[in-house]
């Protein structure tokens, strides 16, 4: 039964967030979820679930990501579906951001999801087969003040995403007169809107960590407010979110761009817009 079962590998997907939401839905639909987190203990409702094969994964530790990648392979033979949904947040004025805070947001959000890419694609390759799915945000296209690091990686996420998608599309339009397709891996960038998750809460903790404001020290109270910033009452709840998402995913040919959640029409409009008009809503919602 395995063999007719997609194997679907998400990472960052501790309890309260998207990607265990996104694990629930795919394993509604029949699929084999490889359930990963940094901790076991984040994911405890999935252990005794046959339907999870729950991995302990830190996508910035390159040991951590060819063991997971490897323990899949040889369990099930394949990955059909990469979801690269762990990331974290950064809050604070750029010029007074740790280095250290940055540089982990970085390796999270956008050197973690490489190193997943770079693990997977190989066996996606052999079998000419396999699905990608980056999840990035509306904030990338449109960022909110004190964000300036967690936009900038998201930002790096979507155009890493589209580079990925046209690299495939150019090496398929180079064989279309063949029945060679050299990868046949579909790319898919998600940018989720407000959704009611538990990334907020870990943002609040590592801004808790930050030290003492010097330049920005009057915009405090500002800063801590986004920090601790949580999602509005009609943010899109997260099983709504992954039941869309992964309705979307299974087709033959996903699109390359998804977006779902609260004000992410409205942000897709916002992000087309001239320069100048943006910044004049900005100023204007600011007030």
């Amino acid at each position: 039964m395995e063999d007719q079962k997609q194997i679907v590998l998400i990472t960052g997907c501790s309890q309260g967030g998207i990607g265990h939401a996104l694990a629930h839905e795919f394993a509604s639909k029949g699929c084999i979820v490889v359930a990963s987190s940094r901790s076991k203990r984040t994911m405890a409702d999935l252990e005794n679930d046959s339907r999870f094969f729950v991995q302990e994964l830190d996508v910035v530790s390159d040991e951590s990501v060819g063991n997971v990648v490897a323990n899949v392979i040889e369990k099930f033979g394949r990955i059909d579906i990469l979801v690269n949904n762990a990331g974290v947040l950064c809050i604070g004025p750029l010029a007074e951001l740790p280095l250290s805070a940055i540089q982990n947001a970085f390796d999270v959000n956008v050197f973690g999801a490489m190193s997943m890419i770079q693990a997977v694609v190989p066996h996606m390759a052999a079998r000419k087969k396999g699905k990608i799915v980056n999840i990035g945000n509306i904030g990338a296209v449109s960022p909110a003040p004190w964000t300036s690091v967690y936009c900038a990686s998201k930002s790096s996420l979507h155009s890493l995403t589209d580079t990925l998608r046209h690299h495939v599309e150019y090496l398929l339009a180079l064989y279309k007169r063949s029945e060679l397709h050299p990868f046949g891996i579909h790319v898919t960038l998600v940018a989720p809107g407000a959704i009611k998750s538990n990334i907020a809460n870990v943002a609040a903790g590592n801004y808790s960590r930050m030290p003492e404001l010097k330049l920005y020290k009057p915009f405090e109270n500002i800063i801590k407010e986004r920090a601790y910033f949580k999602e509005p009452p009609n943010a899109t709840p997260t099983e709504i979110f992954a039941r869309k998402t992964v309705a979307v995913l299974f087709r033959d040919k996903p699109p390359t761009w998804f977006s779902s959640g609260k004000y992410s029409t409205l942000v897709e409009i916002y992000s087309c817009m001239p320069n100048f008009v943006k910044d004049f809503l900005a100023r204007r919602m600011m007030k």
